[in-house]
């Protein structure tokens, strides 16, 4: 990471300068790379290029069980992106890992115009990672009983829970009754740790406390009754939060869409109400053209909990032109469980690859999702501008090919 007042340094994209007869990832053009991020990040060369040994099964402890070897994938880096954050401002290298050829070539290109138009805005405006317990009852009136009883225990319920955890803080309890099934759904925040296994903890001590306590006992409970959202796509999550709701956005003059994107404004636009319309039509959640692609290579890389991605890559781009005719494009990502600390964070090359953007360890988890957002802004972008322009293909005849 750099800061923003200085001149942008692009990495090296072999794809530029090569025939698609060539390997683009040519010996010279990878060092080149490398020695780039070297001297402007805080990337350790030895352990990312795997010239340290990183096989200890004791610093896996946590992450893995019947361990026997490491799965490598291939990991570029996009960028310099600019962005300006609430807690990411500054330039960022952001590494990819992906074994889908031309992906890292779209984002790397999104990411050039956003820096060339000044920036990327990325702000994250809303936190919180719920987890659901069910308590089954044997008929409605119990069920009443036990939710008049459970409106009166908010506080109570909040002590149980930070009893449990430093940094998960129970910040709300919303109530679900379906026939004698009564939902109780628990929002966190949860620091700078994606939180899942945070308030999984923290809510079954909230549930010890509530059976040694209710006025009415379930017959069974379970401490999650599937009503969270955790790893799938909901509609409840696609318009609230849950882990970080991050908007990003970026207005390209069209000159730089031109000379960037090889497209304009109005194309661009046509494309996207045609996409949005279709979407709408298919009944996907959210509107949006790609966001899984850069988030799960972004997830990869960095030791986030990939499954995640089945709620994060929810979302809705909008792109418009502007009085001035320049096009604006946002993406609005209301689902971003993301974290710098715990989980798989300190494992060694992902752990590099958070010091990549300076966001590992504890302070970092906003800043983070900032550039998530900012990256799934750039992808947007050049997703857009190839389908528009009819170039989508031959980039992935060209770029994807063996």
């Amino acid at each position: 990471m750099r800061n923003s007042n200085q001149t942008h340094t692009g990495i090296p994209n072999g794809s530029q300068t090569t025939s698609s007869n060539t390997i683009p990832t040519a010996i010279e053009a990878v060092e080149e790379r490398r020695a780039l991020l070297t001297s402007l990040t805080k990337l350790n060369r030895g352990v990312f290029l795997g010239a340290e040994s990183i096989d200890d099964s004791n610093s896996f402890v946590g992450n893995i069980e019947n361990y026997v070897g490491m799965t490598m994938v291939p990991t570029g880096v996009m960028g310099p992106i600019v962005v300006h954050g609430t807690k990411a401002n500054g330039e960022y290298y952001v590494p990819l890992a992906t074994s889908e050829g031309a992906l890292v070539a779209s984002y790397h290109r999104g990411a050039k115009a956003c820096s060339v138009s000044g920036g990327v805005t990325s702000m994250c405006v809303k936190e919180g990672v719920q987890r659901s317990p069910t308590f089954a009852f044997s008929n409605l009136e119990e069920a009443g009983v036990f939710i008049a009883w459970t409106t009166t225990q908010k506080e109570a319920f909040k002590a149980e829970a930070s009893k449990m955890s430093r940094f998960g803080e129970m910040q709300d309890m919303k109530v679900h009754l379906e026939s004698s099934q009564v939902t109780l759904i628990f929002e966190y925040t949860t620091g700078d740790a994606s939180g899942q296994n945070m308030v999984t903890i923290c809510t079954d001590a909230v549930c010890r406390y509530i059976l040694e306590n209710t006025p009415v006992q379930p017959r069974k409970w379970y401490i999650e009754g599937n009503f969270s959202g955790d790893k799938k796509a909901t509609a409840s999550a696609l318009n609230h939060v849950r882990g970080k709701k991050v908007i990003a956005e970026v207005e390209l003059k069209p000159e730089v869409v031109a000379s960037v994107l090889k497209s304009n404004p109005e194309n661009i636009v046509e494309y996207w109400k045609n996409s949005t319309l279709n979407i709408i039509q298919s009944g996907a959640l959210g509107a949006q053209g790609h966001y899984a692609n850069g988030l799960t290579a972004l997830f990869m890389a960095t030791g986030q909990d990939v499954a995640c991605i089945a709620e994060a890559g929810m979302g809705v781009t909008r792109m418009e032109i502007r009085p001035s005719g320049n096009l604006y494009v946002s993406v609005t990502l209301p689902n971003l469980i993301v974290g710098t600390v715990g989980g798989g964070t300190s494992l060694p090359t992902q752990a590099e690859c958070l010091k990549m953007m300076d966001c590992y360890g504890a302070g970092n988890a906003v800043k983070f999702a900032e550039i998530c957002a900012a990256t799934v802004l750039a992808g947007e972008i050049s997703i857009a501008a190839a389908i528009a322009e009819g170039h989508f293909t031959s980039a992935h005849k060209n770029l994807g090919r063996k």
